[in-house]
């Protein structure tokens, strides 16, 4: 009886072992969002994931937009216009625009995993 309860936490630890030993792969996809009336307005963003050898995404994947002018990492498309000013206010309203359409949709995280661009 011992035996076989022996064998069964050996096959155990193998079966960790196997999963420890398992090779993940690094993605990173950079896109842009941009207007569709005004292509020439938009904004970077950038996702980054680990799949495992089976191809399935382990963990959370890392999203996030480039600032229009520095380039910085922000969290949203919205403060990735913070700090543009312009004396015209149609170019505020379409910066304003481009970040309010992207927020609003749905499977943004696909989006910016799978896309090279994304017209909004």
């Amino acid at each position: 009886m011992d035996a076989i309860i022996t064998q069964g936490k050996e096959e155990e630890v193998e079966k960790v072992e196997e999963e420890e030993e398992e090779e993940y792969t690094e993605h990173e996809n950079e896109m842009y969002f941009f207007l569709k009336e005004r292509p020439e307005y938009r904004i970077s963003a950038v996702g980054r994931w680990l799949e495992n050898s089976k191809g399935k995404v382990v963990g959370d994947v890392d999203t996030y937009f480039r600032h229009i002018l520095t380039g910085e990492r922000c969290e949203t498309a919205w403060t990735a216009c913070i700090g543009w000013s312009d004396q015209d206010e149609r170019i505020e309203e379409l910066w304003e625009t481009l970040s309010m359409r992207i927020q609003n949709n749905e499977g943004l995280e696909q989006i910016i995993c799978d896309e090279e661009s994304f017209g909004v």
